[in-house]
């Protein structure tokens, strides 16, 4: 991987770049009220409506076609109850609304991974020490190289694999993401410390597989064979799309990567260029935004994290036109483009580096 330098910056450019985002999320808070709240409530409708049709074609359909439409049903209610509901809920999106069905505190998913422990792992780790090498987990999370600065290991030879096998099982890697085995494992953690976060991983896990593969193929009696292998079709699903769209995320060509000591002294406005940078969106149409959580939109959820989701596609705009303004990228394309220049990175990196990384210019902001 080869690193170039950002187009640089003034301190009078970097602090008028904060006010002019600044002014662009002040115009969508302030005007946030019932379509806000109308569009959230449709979204669960359609998910519980879509997980009850999904359930009931397992159940009682007849033949493979009432099958296969079972499996589509949960798994669109599995990935919008992931996406565009839990995800954007727990983020504290619609804290504003005081209903507490909407509460970023209290809201839990129907995934592996228990709420209390992804609001840590993401909303405090990931979205502040966005592409920081050794401070953002879900860099590779623990298992991938996506650098030549980080340390290559003789496992990192196997990780196309281990790229697939967490694809397959993501919600289980988002779970025991907050556990954090590998300092556990080097001492960097105590056991007084990490065995309470295991016993709750392993209860929301263990309660999600009670419920998928157990409970719901009992309720089916005679048909618990095909209730069994649809509801594991449709986690498989919905594992599959959600970490493509996350992986295409951060990972793609052109992201930006940052060392901690790159970002002392950060201002906001230096805070909202490495979210812009470290970040990269993709093209689609309001469904397909709508079915990515609006994660297709992840350089703006980055700005706005606490923003309703739905509203990044009319900031989407002014955002590009500062990019435009101020000479940064802004890095788009199609999921299938997007997606290519992730697997590039994987297969990339695992090899041992030929030689050194280059070193860190102006700001730190480094670009692949």
């Amino acid at each position: 991987m080869s690193y170039t330098a950002l187009p640089a910056l003034s301190r009078a450019q970097i602090d008028t770049f904060e006010q002019e985002v600044d002014a662009i999320r002040k115009s969508v808070m302030d005007t946030l009220g019932q379509k806000d709240v109308d569009h959230i409530r449709k979204m669960i409708r359609i998910c519980r409506a879509s997980e009850v049709t999904g359930r009931a074609l397992l159940h009682f359909g007849p033949g493979p076609v009432s099958w296969v439409a079972g499996v589509l049903a949960l798994a669109n209610a599995k990935i919008l109850d992931n996406m565009e509901i839990g995800h954007n809920v727990m983020h504290g999106q619609y804290d504003w609304t005081g209903d507490p069905r909407l509460n970023s505190q209290t809201f839990e998913w129907d995934i592996a991974c228990d709420g209390e422990q992804w609001r840590h792992s993401h909303n405090v780790n990931h979205h502040t020490y966005t592409n920081i090498l050794g401070k953002d987990r879900d860099f590779g999370y623990s298992l991938l190289r996506m650098s030549t600065e980080q340390k290559w290991k003789p496992r990192h030879l196997f990780q196309p694999i281990a790229n697939l096998m967490l694809a397959m099982g993501f919600q289980y890697g988002v779970g025991s993401h907050d556990l954090e085995i590998g300092r556990y494992k080097y001492g960097k953690v105590s056991k007084e410390e990490f065995m309470p976060k295991l016993h709750r991983f392993l209860a929301k896990s263990g309660k999600q597989i009670f419920k998928d593969y157990i409970f719901f193929p009992a309720l089916a009696l005679w048909n618990a064979p095909r209730v069994l292998a649809g509801n594991f079709c449709a986690n498989l699903i919905r594992n599959l799309w959600t970490y493509t769209v996350i992986f295409c995320g951060h990972f793609t060509e052109g992201v930006a990567i940052y060392r901690e000591e790159d970002t002392r002294n950060e201002t906001r406005g230096d805070w909202y260029i490495r979210q812009l940078t470290g970040s990269s969106n993709l093209t689609g149409g309001p469904l397909f935004h709508v079915m990515t959580g609006h994660l297709s939109h992840q350089i703006e959820h980055h700005l706005f994290p606490d923003m309703p989701a739905h509203r990044y596609p009319e900031v989407a705009p002014q955002i590009q036109a500062l990019c435009e303004k101020y000479g940064l990228r802004y890095n788009t394309g199609s999921l299938w483009k997007q997606y290519a220049t992730v697997i590039k990175r994987i297969f990339m990196h695992t090899l041992p580096p030929r030689k050194p990384a280059a070193s860190a210019n102006g700001l730190g902001y480094h670009a692949e």
